[in-house]
């Protein structure tokens, strides 16, 4: 079968804070349709990693690629082309809280897209209905809300414009077992009814093995080990190893 080419890839990318190395030549590549987490503890540069391929940050050094065209690449390159097809779900949901749960989830549609208010509320109502929420939060507050209906808002946004790529941040952070369990789940089956990429990061290891395809682990800033959910428990290498075993601690 022959290999799928990569929407997204970080080659030779090394990034420093002041002195301090946090990636060190990262080579990582996402296929196009598969769902890629990237796990790895504290400052193992997990989140610097996502923030280079959003152009929040920019690399000291290599290159990052979205579907063969370099990253940032100017106000109408490769950048906006990524801004256009992706949605993102950000840690602890970033909701704006002077606007209605509706004005949330249409924010890009009604501010980047140009739609029309009426348009925008009927494309916001069936992205909360497809991350099961009922008609009648739509009008309510983000502060009325759960920490995971908050979430469930956030990704109702990230998917509103149907995109070709989504990346996670996080998702389960805050949320309690159960609500984490659901979020999981219900990220599972969004990626596949879209048929999109998910590039995803987290520390959980229960929620690496619900919603990957394939994992790859940093630590000191690189790729130790990637594999398939499978093959997690395998792994020789001792980062990927206690990493695993801490994870299984904090499920019990």
């Amino acid at each position: 079968m022959k290999a799928r080419a990569p929407i997204l890839e970080w080659r030779g990318v090394t990034k420093r804070f002041g002195g301090k190395l946090v990636l060190d030549r990262l080579d990582l590549t996402v296929a196009a349709g598969r769902s890629l987490v990237i796990m790895g503890g504290s400052g193992q540069g997990k989140s610097v990693t996502l923030k280079l391929a959003l152009g929040l940050l920019r690399p000291d050094a290599g290159k990052i690629r979205f579907e063969g065209r370099r990253l940032p690449g100017g106000l109408r390159g490769a950048q906006q082309r990524l801004y256009r097809v992706a949605g993102v779900l950000f840690q602890g949901a970033a909701l704006f809280d002077s606007l209605t749960v509706w004005e949330n989830v249409a924010f890009r549609l009604i501010n980047a897209d140009g739609l029309g208010r009426k348009v925008a509320k009927a494309a916001a109502l069936e992205a909360l209905e497809q991350v099961r929420l009922e008609p009648a939060v739509a009008d309510l507050y983000p502060s009325e809300l759960s920490g995971g209906m908050q979430k469930r808002v956030g990704l109702a946004r990230a998917i509103v414009a149907r995109p070709k790529i989504l990346f996670f941040d996080e998702p389960t952070t805050g949320l309690d077992p159960v609500t984490a369990d659901a979020i999981n789940l219900l990220i599972v089956d969004l990626v596949k009814r879209l048929g999109c990429t998910a590039v995803s990061i987290t520390h959980d290891v229960g929620s690496a093995r619900t919603i990957a395809d394939e994992i790859a682990m940093l630590d000191q800033g690189k790729v130790v080990w990637r594999g398939s959910v499978a093959d997690l428990d395998q792994s020789r290498d001792p980062a990927v190893r206690r990493f695993v075993r801490s994870g299984a601690r904090d499920a019990t």
